[in-house]
């Protein structure tokens, strides 16, 4: 009995060990190919908050803010000519986030001049990113 015992518990530890503890990790999600980010830049450019930055209550714009902010990278390495601008769109981004925006309800302020910049320099990288992809 003790025998049968031993060879089940060793067969089930045997088994045990062959299985995966777990999923295995994804892949990276790849970067937009030079098509996407034209798109992407086109996207945010029909937000409420790029349109009428002036208007618009900034706590609604937190998620705006967060995806105009995770496209500079992607600029400045597929269109470096367009570095400044975006520089200009991080610095904007920075004083939205440093200035409590996520939580001003109404118009004004340093929140609104933070959202005007921002549309002011994403229309600068959006005008440099297309003028690349039609030249090349």
């Amino acid at each position: 009995m003790r025998k049968t015992f031993a060879v089940i518990a060793l067969l089930f530890l045997l088994t045990a060990c062959g299985r995966e503890a777990g999923p295995k990790p994804k892949a990276p999600a790849p970067e937009p190919g030079p098509d996407a980010l034209p798109t992407k830049l086109t996207a945010l450019s029909v937000d409420q908050c790029f349109l009428a930055p002036k208007t618009e209550a900034p706590k609604g714009c937190e998620k705006y803010v967060t995806e105009v902010g995770n496209t500079t990278g992607t600029v400045r390495k597929r269109v470096p000519e367009a570095g400044p601008a975006a520089d200009a769109v991080d610095a904007a981004v920075k004083v939205f986030r440093t200035s409590s925006c996520k939580t001003a309800s109404a118009p004004g302020g340093a929140c609104t001049q933070a959202l005007v910049d921002m549309a002011n320099s994403l229309e600068s990288v959006k005008t440099t990113v297309n003028r690349q992809a039609t030249t090349g």
